[in-house]
């Protein structure tokens, strides 16, 4: 996948991230972003096993949540470190449009990730993805992102059972560009 930056995706839940540029540092590249969420809205629970999230608030108030703490609320020119292997989460606290700036470090398949979940939540309207696309997405890149909410069930039968039968059907064309995972060094 050649990305032009910026490069923009939204999905139909209102979510609309930019990735704007990367920066390369002298360990790894940096993924500059800018995020918008209306109110109520933000991804679900999940992790990030390869990179660091940093988010500012431009506008707005922002809700997070590390996995087993209680939530809390930053504002404008407040910033979030989501260091790499921790299950967070986080929303549109206000009433107006939350706006963020940040990175992700490093970048690895971040966009590319993105990009094909967001598309598969616009195939169904809502905020969870296609079933072929999402199993197809968490199956391939499963060591490097993680939606902590599902059961170990599912993510270890499921989502691989889902991923067969839709090889079987010819799901999976539009993947054909996917680059490789990274390997979880972990």
């Amino acid at each position: 996948m050649n990305i032009q930056y910026p490069h923009t995706i939204q999905n139909c839940i209102g979510e609309k991230l930019t990735f704007i540029r990367i920066e390369q540092e002298a360990d790894s590249e940096k993924l500059i972003v800018e995020n918008e969420v209306p109110p109520g809205v933000g991804p679900v629970m999940h992790t990030h096993f390869l990179q660091d999230e940093v988010l500012t608030v431009v506008k707005g108030k922002i809700g997070y949540q590390i996995l087993g703490q209680e939530p809390r609320f930053a504002e404008v020119g407040e910033t979030l470190v989501f260091k790499r292997g921790t299950p967070h989460r986080f929303w549109n606290a206000g009433d107006e449009t939350l706006r963020c700036t940040g990175y992700i470090q490093p970048a690895h398949n971040i966009v590319y990730f993105l990009s094909s979940l967001f598309a598969a939540q616009n195939k169904t309207g809502g905020e969870r993805p296609e079933t072929f696309d999402g199993a197809y997405l968490l199956t391939r890149y499963r060591s490097e992102f993680d939606l902590s909410g599902m059961p170990g069930f599912v993510k270890k039968v499921v989502l691989p059972v889902t991923v067969a039968a839709g090889k079987m059907m010819n799901k999976y064309g539009h993947f054909a560009d996917a680059p490789p995972a990274i390997a979880n060094p972990a």
